[in-house]
């Protein structure tokens, strides 16, 4: 048996055997007992996360500088990323649109009781949200730092450095030839870290389902089974969208892309982060044959512009909030939010409840009670598990689709 596929079963295991514990935890002990069991289980995500984190900022710089160094000249790395942003665009519009229909035809926020509200939960998150600006979309965007970007994991910045860094790089020609080697050595490493650092999985996921089932218990989906399901119909839809999209440019690709990324799929589901698999799917996806500079070049601009689950979760879950509170909000407004959330929603990065920062914000903008986020909060961890599945999915696509356009797909090999 394959390494990743013992890796999956591993994940899979610790899944159900973390929610048969919490499970037993919340039903036959005491409140006091819960809460020190989730916080310390929790212990065992948090140190996955942590080196997960750990490895996230050299892998982006290294593999972007060099892959936009492979790719040579301006023009080369602006045609590629060309057809990349047509995609992320396309994507997130798409995204952002079926939540937008579907909370509108299933109304999900009109049964949701005010009294299961989560609110010291909510205030944790209101801490944490700015008002839209100009000022602060630009701050979030272009770094002052390349250190404190690096520091803060804030992708998108390390992004943009790693971009102009590259691009530099390769209009140098030969003078750039042995650090770009030397850097390249640094990615491979990396890379090698990856296997060890997943090795820790199934422990973080373990941690991850035992502590929420502890906490929330099995009774959370009587009461939002409803929006839950509503909710899964988008994911459903926004699934097939991509992958009808996806067979018809990789066409019988499809089922292998699948294969290679089951492992990161599982990861993301089970601890709610896609930006937990990202050096695991940029080894998957250039084993399906993805070539590396292609890989490096547009799974780190993807983890910043196109996290398609999370875009369609905040049309979907801003719009609930509002319903909850019986506030109406005509056509028009509602497009301007979906605007609105394109912007604001670039540079989250796939880490857990990021996106609801970005709506706790855009309730703010549209006179929805901010604190409303407090109703979602109680079923907003699996919610997250399937949004951050469908990030993944959708990024594997984007780069997939990126090299078949550019020739640059070759059959699948082991690396």
């Amino acid at each position: 048996m394959k390494k990743s596929n013992k890796l999956t079963i591993y994940i899979i295991i610790a899944m159900i055997a973390g929610a048969l514990l919490g499970y037993y935890i919340h039903e036959s002990q005491d409140q006091a007992t819960i809460d020190g069991f989730s916080k310390n289980v929790k212990l065992l995500t948090t140190i996955f996360l942590r080196l997960v984190q750990m490895i996230i900022a050299p892998l982006v710089f290294s593999t972007l500088v060099v892959g936009i160094a492979k790719l040579g000249d301006l023009k080369t790395v602006g045609r590629v990323g060309g057809k990349a942003l047509l995609w992320f665009v396309t994507a997130s519009l798409v995204s952002l649109l079926i939540g937008l229909v579907l909370v509108n035809i299933f109304k999900p926020g009109e049964g949701i009781q005010l009294s299961n509200a989560d609110m010291s939960g909510a205030k944790d998150l209101m801490g944490k949200t700015q008002v839209f600006s100009i000022l602060n979309f630009v701050e979030h965007v272009f770094p002052k730092s390349m250190f404190e970007a690096m520091a803060n994991n804030e992708i998108l910045q390390i992004v943009i450095f790693s971009i102009f860094f590259g691009v530099a790089a390769a209009s140098i020609g030969d003078y750039a030839k042995g650090f770009i080697k030397a850097l390249e050595t640094v990615s491979h490493i990396i890379l090698k870290m990856v296997g060890y650092v997943m090795n820790f999985a199934p422990l973080g996921v373990f941690g991850a389902i035992a502590a929420v089932i502890a906490t929330k218990g099995l009774a959370i989906f009587i009461f939002y089974g409803k929006y839950l399901l509503y909710f899964l119909f988008g994911i459903a839809a926004l699934w097939i969208v991509l992958l009808g999209v996806g067979f018809i440019i990789l066409r019988k690709r499809v089922p292998s892309l699948l294969k290679h990324i089951t492992t990161p799929l599982v990861i993301a589901f089970s601890t709610t982060s896609s930006e937990a698999v990202f050096p695991k799917l940029t080894e998957e996806l250039e084993r399906f044959g993805c070539k590396d500079k292609i890989v490096s070049f547009i799974l780190p601009l993807g983890y910043s512009f196109n996290l398609d689950g999370s875009m369609m979760y905040m049309t979907f879950a801003s719009m609930a909030i509002a319903q909850a509170y019986g506030i109406h909000l005509d056509i028009g407004t509602q497009l301007t939010m979906l605007m609105v959330l394109m912007l604001t929603s670039k540079g989250i990065a796939g880490v857990p409840r990021a996106s609801l920062v970005v709506v706790t914000a855009t309730c703010a903008m549209f006179n929805i009670p901010p604190e409303g986020i407090a109703l979602i909060l109680p079923i907003d961890h699996f919610c997250d598990m399937f949004r951050s599945a469908t990030n993944v999915l959708g990024n594997s696509l984007a780069t997939t689709v990126v090299s078949k356009w550019e020739g640059a797909l070759e059959e699948p090999h082991q690396i």
